[in-house]
C-alpha cells in the first residue's frame, strides 16, 4: 500500500446522488462514508512491498481494487470481481481527502508533462475507453452518443481518437452540446418532446445512414428506446448510463435485426491506455474542467455539480499548492 497526500479530486454523478438519496441500486449508504474516485494526489509513504513507486511520486488511482484473485482476474476483468473495493461505492471510503491510503498496484506513476487534473480526469476517461473498447470502434465507424454531460463528452473524444468518421451526440442541454462540438463531435442534436422514432431518424438523416454503434449515456427509458431504434441492424448499442432498474424498450425490434446490446460496469485494464493518451497529447481533456473550488468549499462544489453547471467539477485537496 501507499499513503498519499490528495490534489484533485472531481464530482461525480453518483457521488451527488449518494449525498441526495443515500443509495444507487443495491448500494446503500448506511454509515457516514467518505465520497471521492476520481483522484490524483503525491506518495508521501510507501509500504515495505512496494518498488514502482517512491514518495514524491505523482499518481493517478484506479479506484476499484480486487479484494482477491478469483475467476475474474484471471481473466482480466476485475472489474466484475465480485469482492472488489472500490472507492465511494457503500461501505467503501472514497478518496475526497487530504490524505489517502491505497493499493500501490492501482496507483499509476503521471509522467512529467500529465497534471493533477487530468490524472483525476482518467477515471471518466476510462469510462469512454471501455465503452468505445466494448462497442467495437474502429476506423471509420459511426457513432451515435445519447446524453452531453462528461460521459457523454468521454465517449465522443474516445470514439473519435479510435477511428470514428462521424459522431452525433444528443442532449437537451444547448450549452453541453456546445462543449461536445468543442471536444470533436461532428453533429449534435438538441432534444425537445420529440418521441425516440423521430430522434432515431434525425440521426439518421444527419449521419447519412444508421450508425453502427450507439452509446447511450443517460440511462432514461426515451433515450434506450431511441438507442435501440437508431443503431444499424447488425450493430452494437452499449447501455452505459443507469436509470430506473425495470426499463421498456422493443427488444423485439432489436432482436430481429441483431443488435447487439452490451452493459458496461465502470473498466478494467485502461489507466496506462489513458496515461500514454495523455502523455502523447493525442487526447486533451482539459476543456472538461469547468469549475474547481478548493476542499474547504467541498459543499458549494457539490451544489454546483447537482445544480448541472458546468461539465466537470474539480476540488484541490492541497492547500499547499495554489496552482490551477
Amino acid at each position: 500500500e501507499v499513503l498519499l497526500r490528495m490534489h484533485s479530486v472531481g464530482i461525480c454523478g453518483s457521488d451527488v446522488h449518494y449525498w441526495q438519496h443515500g443509495r444507487i441500486g443495491d448500494f446503500v449508504v448506511k454509515d457516514p462514508m467518505v465520497l471521492g474516485h476520481e483522484a490524483s494526489g503525491t506518495v508521501v509513504k510507501v509500504g515495505s512491498g512496494v518498488t514502482h513507486l517512491k514518495p514524491g511520486d505523482r499518481v493517478a488511482i484506479e479506484p476499484g481494487v480486487p479484494r482477491e484473485m478469483d475467476e475474474f482476474c484471471k481473466t482480466g476483468r476485475y472489474n466484475l470481481s465480485p469482492t472488489i473495493f472500490f472507492c465511494a461505492t457503500p461501505p467503501d471510503d472514497g478518496n475526497l481527502c487530504r490524505y489517502y491510503k491505497h493499493s500501490a498496484s492501482y496507483c499509476y506513476k503521471l509522467p512529467d508533462n500529465v497534471t493533477f487534473e487530468e490524472g483525476a480526469l482518467i477515471e471518466p476517461l476510462s469510462v469512454g475507453i471501455h465503452a468505445c473498447k466494448r462497442a467495437g470502434v474502429t476506423l471509420g465507424s459511426k457513432v451515435f452518443v445519447s446524453g452531453s454531460g462528461p460521459i457523454g463528452l468521454v465517449n465522443v473524444l474516445v470514439a473519435k481518437m479510435m477511428g470514428a468518421a462521424a459522431v452525433v451526440i444528443t442532449d437537451l442541454s444547448a450549452s453541453r452540446l456546445q462543449k461536445a462540438k468543442e471536444v470533436g463531435a461532428d453533429f449534435t442534436i438538441q432534444v425537445k418532446n420529440e418521441t425516440p422514432q423521430e430522434v432515431a431518424s434525425k440521426v439518421e438523416s444527419l449521419l447519412g445512414c444508421k450508425p453502427e454503434i450507439t452509446v447511450e449515456c443517460t440511462g432514461v427509458q426515451a433515450c434506450i428506446q431511441a438507442g435501440i431504434y437508431a443503431t444499424r441492424s447488425g450493430g452494437t448499442l452499449v447501455l452505459v448510463g443507469l436509470g430506473p432498474e425495470m426499463v421498456t424498450v422493443p427488444i423485439v425490434n432489436a432482436a430481429v435485426r441483431e443488435v447487439d446490446i452490451r452493459g458496461i460496469f465502470r473498466y478494467c485494464n485502461t489507466w496506462p491506455v489513458a496515461i500514454a493518451l495523455l502523455a502523447s497529447k493525442r487526447i486533451n481533456v482539459k476543456p472538461l474542467v469547468t469549475h474547481r473550488f478548493p476542499l474547504e468549499k467541498a459543499l458549494e462544489a457539490f451544489e454546483t455539480t447537482k445544480r448541472g453547471e458546468g461539465v466537470k467539477v474539480m476540488l484541490k485537496c492541497d492547500p499547499s499548492d495554489h496552482n490551477p
